[in-house]
């Protein structure tokens, strides 16, 4: 993995586009059940990843554009890709801490149900978030770019942003609660 991203930095804006839109669907692993994404390879590093809320089995199915995809994210902290997916847990469960699952927790406010038909793919960058260094730079550069790129393949796909990534049509929790204060 860090032959290819040493490789994507040499690459035009364009041809960097090109390239990783061609690589989209290699580069997220296979899918994982949410109460198994400790153990995803790459977990500590920075990247994007791709929640689906499905009634079929996905566990270990390749990565593809599916329409039961329902929010797409991405991290450069410190904490990895590990903890952001622990933040987001924290928030469906009832804590706060991710927007994006506060509006999955509108829509599922049963953490057991949810959990159950939750999965997760991770694309990660092997680097150091606290190192200035150009190349670390930009390594994280192109994570935040990669995010960009989901969006624009799942919309390729579906003709609409996933459905939690979609603020205007997707309320959060927290918002109908405090409304009701």
């Amino acid at each position: 993995m860090k032959n290819k991203v040493d490789s994507l930095l040499n690459y035009s804006y364009v041809e960097l586009i090109k390239h990783i839109t061609l690589l989209l669907k290699n580069e997220f692993c296979n899918w994982c059940p949410w109460k198994t994404r400790n153990n995803l390879k790459g977990r500590k590093y920075p990247g994007v990843y791709c929640l689906a809320v499905s009634d079929a089995n996905l566990k270990d199915k390749r990565f593809d554009w599916i329409p039961e995809i329902k929010y797409i994210g991405m991290t450069n902290s410190k904490a990895g890709l590990i903890g952001r997916l622990q933040q987001f847990d924290n928030t469906i469960i009832g804590k706060k801490g991710h927007g994006g699952a506060d509006r999955f927790r509108y829509k599922f406010s049963d953490y057991q149900s949810l959990v159950t038909k939750l999965y997760v793919s991770i694309w990660f960058f092997e680097c150091d978030v606290a190192s200035h260094s150009p190349k670390d730079l930009k390594i994280m550069g192109e994570v935040a770019k990669l995010e960009y790129v989901s969006f624009a393949e799942y919309v390729k796909n579906h003709q609409k942003l996933p459905e939690f990534n979609d603020k205007k049509n997707a309320p959060k929790y927290s918002h109908k609660i405090n409304r009701i204060k």
